[in-house]
């Protein structure tokens, strides 16, 4: 392939994903030409990233953001399209590229008729994580395999200086990243606090990180009102490119199903995440899957009668509280797992 385009417009978390397969690509075909058709949101995380030329689609903008894009990428004529999202809106989009080859999903995951607008399709993959879905677009295309998962994305000096003065302010610090883009995957703002104060006795200090949204704001207030023990709170006060940073410093991440959680898989900062609407199987923080808690596997069986074995791939539980179902204690159970593993490192590290 000489000249290569990729369609995933959203979001955070999924693009991180597809960040290691475009990686994959490059590592085997360092002269293809990439092209990435992705959000506006998520290009403000990966604006930086080397080799590859950005059209941002701005979805705000409705028919006319369509236009745009047949606008920015001219008589452009692509080798191939990996068209790496299932929407309606990215598969109309996929409409606007000029391609050869236009590769999507297989079947079973070919969904709002996501079949009509490619030519080709990747090999089926019994549950896979997400992560491992979009790797399939790079399979489906021949690249090599690899053994090892890289993210460049690119953090500038000054948000890394950022970063580390607050690092140096704050010293050893674990990130709550409390808030989930729909309320019904956030955990209870009382049980963040308790593990925030759990935390602060184990002598490691706690920040709040989010985004600017009301829901992200309304949750870490929430959290403030039942514990003194945070150390800062970072909720709409950082770019993109700043939270990544500050998670590379960060010892640990806490988060439920969100962008800030997949982020740190990037730059290898642990993660506990908190699951129950869906798979984390599917869907939970790459590197840390052991580290889940996740009601999802009692909760689907609930719902449907059926283990999540026996249910199409992806199937997400329903309901406002499920939440709730996590313990306090659950949370706790994985942190002093966290803590032991982070002591026997230490010992290690010393040891040479």
């Amino acid at each position: 392939m000489k000249k290569l385009c990729l369609m995933r417009l959203s979001a955070i978390g999924d693009v991180c994903h597809a960040v290691a397969m475009v990686e994959r690509i490059q590592r085997h075909w360092p002269d293809c030409q990439i092209t990435w058709i992705i959000g506006k949101i998520e290009y403000q995380l990966l604006a930086t990233m080397p080799g590859i030329e950005f059209v941002q689609f701005d979805k705000s903008l409705g028919k006319q953001a369509f236009k745009k894009l047949r606008q920015d990428l001219g008589k452009q004529q692509f080798d191939a399209l990996l068209v790496m999202q299932v929407a309606l809106r990215a598969n109309i989009a996929a409409r606007q590229i000029n391609a050869k080859v236009k590769i999507g999903f297989d079947w079973h995951r070919s969904k709002e008729l996501h079949w009509l607008f490619t030519n080709r399709r990747i090999s089926p993959q019994p549950h896979a994580h997400v992560l491992e879905g979009f790797m399939g677009f790079a399979d489906a295309l021949g690249v090599p395999a690899v053994d090892d998962l890289r993210w460049p994305i690119p953090v500038d000096a000054e948000a890394k200086t950022w970063a580390q003065q607050q690092c140096q302010a704050l010293g050893e610090f674990v990130i709550i990243s409390p808030a989930a883009s729909k309320a019904e995957r956030n955990w209870l703002p009382e049980r963040y606090a308790a593990i925030t104060d759990y935390l602060q006795a184990k002598g490691k200090k706690v920040v709040l990180c989010g985004g600017p949204g009301k829901l992200d704001q309304q949750i870490s207030d929430a959290i403030l009102q039942h514990t003194s023990a945070i150390a800062e709170n970072y909720v709409g006060q950082t770019s993109l490119k700043h939270l990544l940073a500050l998670i590379a410093e960060a010892e640990l991440v806490i988060a439920p199903d969100t962008g800030p959680a997949h982020m740190a898989t990037t730059v290898n900062t642990p993660v506990i995440g908190l699951y129950a609407h869906s798979n984390p199987r599917r869907t939970g923080p790459y590197r840390d899957l052991q580290r889940v808690v996740s009601v999802y596997d009692e909760v689907i069986l609930k719902q449907t009668g059926k283990s999540w074995q026996q249910l199409p791939w992806g199937k997400r539980a329903k309901g406002a509280d499920l939440m709730a179902r996590i313990s306090t204690q659950s949370v706790i159970d994985k942190i002093d797992q966290w803590l032991q593993q982070s002591t026997v490192n230490a010992v290690l590290k010393q040891q040479g």
